[in-house]
Formats: C-alpha cells, sequence, structure tokens
C-alpha cells in the first residue's frame, strides 16, 4: 500500500511538472505572439511616420513653389509700378482700322507684282500707325467660281495671299522662321522694302518691350516657360504657355541678385497705351464686307465708320469735330468696281447705296486729274488727308 502511495504521488508531481512546462509554454507563445504583433505595430507606425513625412515633403515643396510665385508675382508687380504707391489705370489710345478687298491683287499681271502690292499697303499701314487690317472679299462665292478662283478658309485666294504677305512683313525678323513656313505666297518677300517698325528692334537694342514665340525648352524650376524674344539668351516669363504662340514680353531691369533675364507677358496694345510706341497692326480675314462690322474685335464695334470713294462728300467739307472724336474708326476701302461692287456681292446686305453703310462717305480726292485712283495710291491719299482732322498717334 505503501509504495502505490508512492508511485501515485510521484504521477501528482510528475503531472504537475508537465503542466507547469506547458504553461510555460503556452506563455512563451503567447509572448512571442505579442512581440510579433507589437513588432507589427511599430512597423505600421514606421510606415505611417515615413508617408507623414513624405506627405511632409510635398507639402513643403507645394508651399515653396507658391512662395516662389508669390515673390514672382511680387517682384513683378514691383517692377511694373517702378516705385508707385497707387496704380493708376492705363488709358486706351483710339485706334484706327483699315479694310480692304483682296481682289486687287488681281489686278496685278504677274505673281512678282502682287507680292509688291501688298508690300505697299503694310508699308502704309506701318507708315500712318495703322492698329487692325481687315482683307475683304468683294468678289462673292459665284464670281469665285466662275474666274475659277477657289474659296479658301476666310476668302477667296486672293485675300488669303494679300493677309499672309501683310502678316509676314509685320512680323519681326527674328521670329519669321519659327511662325512662317515655306509657302508660295512668300516667294517674292524677299524684294520687298522693310517695314522697319517700332517693334523690329536689333539684338543690342535695350528696349522695355520685345516680341517673342514661346521656346519648347523648359524652365529649370518648372515655373514660367522660356520665350526668345531676339536675344543671346531666352527671356524666362511668368506664365506657363503653348510653344510656338507669339506674345509681348514686358522686361523686367535685372537685379544683382538675378543674372536672369525676366519678364512678364502683357497684351500687344500695352507698349502704344503705356509707353506710345506703335506695335504694329493686326491681320483679320473677313468673307463679306458685312464681316468687316459684324466681327469687330474691340468691344462696342466701330464707332466711327468712314467709306471712301469718287462719290462720295468733299473731305474739305466735313466737320473735323465729327473725325476727331472716335475711340474705334474705320476706314474701308474699295476694289477696281468700287464699294458698289462688294454690298453687289454680300447677299446678307440689302442696302443698294454703300454710304448707308457708313457714317462719313468721303472723296478724299476730289477734282482728281486721273479717270482711276487705285487702291494702294487710294490708302496713301487718304491717310495722308485725314491723319491731322482725326488726330491720329
Amino acid at each position: 500500500m505503501s509504495s502505490l502511495k508512492v508511485k501515485s504521488g510521484v504521477k501528482r508531481e510528475f503531472d504537475e511538472v508537465v503542466e507547469k512546462v506547458k504553461k510555460k509554454k503556452k506563455n512563451k507563445h503567447l509572448e512571442v505572439i505579442d512581440i510579433n504583433d507589437k513588432t507589427d505595430q511599430v512597423i505600421v507606425k514606421v510606415k505611417k511616420n515615413k508617408k507623414n513625412k513624405q506627405a511632409e515633403v510635398i507639402a513643403t515643396k507645394e508651399e515653396t513653389q507658391e512662395l516662389i510665385e508669390k515673390q514672382l508675382v511680387k517682384t513683378t508687380e514691383s517692377a511694373v509700378c517702378n516705385g508707385k504707391k497707387k496704380s493708376k489705370k492705363v488709358p486706351q489710345l483710339p485706334t484706327v482700322t483699315i479694310a480692304v478687298p483682296g481682289s486687287i491683287l488681281d489686278n496685278a499681271q504677274s505673281p512678282e507684282f502682287r507680292t509688291y502690292l501688298a508690300g505697299q499697303i503694310a508699308r502704309a499701314a506701318c507708315i500712318y500707325k495703322i492698329d487692325e487690317v481687315v482683307v475683304f472679299d468683294d468678289i462673292g462665292e459665284q464670281t469665285n467660281v466662275m474666274v475659277a478662283n477657289k474659296k479658301t478658309e476666310g476668302g477667296s485666294k486672293t485675300c488669303k495671299q494679300l493677309a499672309i504677305i501683310l502678316q509676314y512683313l509685320e512680323c519681326p525678323q527674328y521670329l519669321r522662321r519659327i511662325l512662317f513656313p515655306i509657302h508660295n505666297f512668300l516667294k517674292y518677300t524677299g524684294v520687298l522694302n522693310p517695314l522697319d517698325a517700332p517693334h523690329h528692334f536689333r539684338q543690342e537694342d535695350n528696349v522695355p518691350f520685345r516680341e517673342g514665340v514661346v521656346s519648347t525648352l523648359p524652365s529649370r524650376k518648372g515655373i514660367g516657360c522660356n520665350v526668345d524674344v531676339g536675344l543671346r539668351k531666352h527671356v524666362l516669363v511668368d506664365k506657363c504657355l503653348q510653344p510656338y504662340v507669339r506674345v509681348t514680353v514686358k522686361l523686367i531691369p535685372k537685379s544683382d541678385s538675378n543674372k536672369r533675364q525676366k519678364g512678364i507677358v502683357v497684351a500687344p496694345s500695352t507698349p502704344k497705351n503705356e509707353a506710345g510706341i506703335y506695335w504694329g497692326y493686326t491681320v483679320r480675314n473677313a468673307e463679306t464686307i458685312n464681316e468687316v462690322f459684324t466681327k469687330c474685335p474691340y468691344p462696342g464695334g466701330y464707332d466711327l465708320k468712314i467709306g471712301t470713294s469718287d462719290k462720295g462728300v468733299n473731305v474739305d467739307q466735313t466737320d473735323h469735330n465729327q473725325l476727331g472724336n472716335f475711340k474705334h474708326a474705320l476706314i474701308c476701302f474699295g476694289g477696281v468696281h468700287g464699294l458698289e461692287a462688294a454690298l453687289e456681292a454680300d447677299q446678307s446686305i440689302n442696302e443698294e447705296n454703300p454710304s448707308s453703310l457708313f457714317d462719313l462717305y468721303l472723296n478724299t480726292c476730289p477734282n482728281q486729274g486721273s479717270r482711276t485712283i487705285r487702291t494702294e495710291e487710294a490708302i496713301l491719299i487718304t491717310l495722308a488727308e485725314l491723319r491731322s482732322k482725326m488726330k491720329i498717334k
């Protein structure tokens, strides 16, 4: 009996030891699980910290970019103000537009003469500081088919040719290769006299404004874009624009800290309104004479419309006060058959007399010695006669 008690006691002790060992193993396993859970939590926290740091870095980058942009805006504003406390609105100077029919090129005998005729009109527009040249079709669609003059975008073929040559001559020389590809209309433009307009600057000219083309080269800091303005190096402007777009740039004076030339993109009318510099003309196509008036780019349209004809009123008998008070003036010239032909070709106008379309219908060369005056001659005569009366600046 005593031996059985001893054996049972030994078994109990053995069982207790086994249970203790099992408990220890379970506790160690639970500790390992806890440790794994803790390590997972630590890893998650580290990842979150990394993400937060990355987000903070991105935020700081965005904030620095915003600060840089704000500093650029402040510097440009200070450069524009030039130390002035209050910014004053720049008064808008009056504009003068001439409308010319594209059919006048049909009166030329050869492609060389056509090109030279367009060059004469461009020279006249530049000399008298014309702001806009409108090329309208005075032949009409039916007549175009009869003379096999194919209809193209914005008028007849001659309208398109005249508009392209006018745009080419107005563009500064250092931008022509970029903006104008090789074209048959521009084949003989090399023989034309240059306009030598005020905005056709040389590389060494120190001027506040320049015409340029947006370059394909990206900026280093990713802010703004590079513009080719005819200098040795590109100018960094404050806006991101599409490449090959022509812009007007106001140059910011260089400082000791910034060796890079910077500028501001402004409207093409800014040099004229701020500094009084004539900045060339724009060219617009019109399919009919009615579109000359209806598609005017100025708000409110033309407030002074002048038609020219040998059947008009003597220019010396007109009221000078009426000629001098305007914001946007239009002077319209006829072709070989006058403005009457343009009126007949336009089906959208029911008027029979072209004088009803204009505020003034003038004869700018009374008592003429020749039976006819060519359009390129009429432009020079009319602008010379009206320059002092209209006070063209």
